[in-house]
């Protein structure tokens, strides 16, 4: 039964999402922080990125790393407006703490047919410096509790962990929260 309920909730999800996607990715995000190449041309844009492409055993690795450095880790979509209100964010942290043993990684769930038109060209117009990893997985109901028992699919969700230590975030962040939950990480 709580198999099904995931499913109706990431449907739910998506097909709310989903009414806006054309609007949001057209939307340019006002900072300064994310800077466009829109001057650019479609096929240029596609051919200047590169994302990787997994499904969740593919991506599990990132969850498992022992090696000091504290992850931050975004789930997001292109049609997800709350996700794309909050990735200056993301990138402000990105470029503040790289060289702080720091990594912000951006786990987009747009669909595998928005891989190139969609994503790749959205990467490229907003120029996100952070690491970008598509998730091409349909089966939700196996992986989202992988990453967190106690998440429901709704994005954005960040995970933000060094070593053992954990957080978990469904929630969307202002630059002050997500600096705050970073630096707790930073001390240890």
């Amino acid at each position: 039964m709580i198999k099904y309920i995931h499913i109706v909730v990431v449907c739910l999800l998506i097909i709310s999402c989903k009414q806006e996607q054309e609007k949001v990715i057209e939307e340019e995000v006002s900072t300064s922080i994310i800077s466009d190449t829109s001057n650019l041309e479609e096929t240029e844009k596609e051919d200047i990125i590169e994302i990787p492409s997994y499904d969740y055993d593919g991506l599990a690795p990132i969850f498992e790393k022992n090696d000091d450095k504290v992850y931050v880790i975004n789930f997001w979509a292109t049609w997800c407006k709350p996700c794309i209100e909050e990735l200056p964010y993301f990138e402000a942290l990105n470029e503040k703490y790289k060289d702080k043993n720091v990594e912000v990684i951006l786990v987009s769930l747009d669909l595998p047919n928005q891989l190139n038109k969609g994503l790749k060209n959205f990467v490229s117009r907003k120029n996100i410096q952070s690491k970008v990893i598509h998730l091409n997985d349909p089966d939700q109901n196996t992986w989202i509790p992988k990453v967190n028992a106690n998440w429901d699919g709704a994005i954005p969700a960040t995970v933000i962990y060094k070593n053992d230590k954990r957080s978990f975030h469904a929630k969307s962040f202002t630059y002050d929260e997500l600096e705050k939950e970073v630096k707790q990480f930073l001390t240890i």
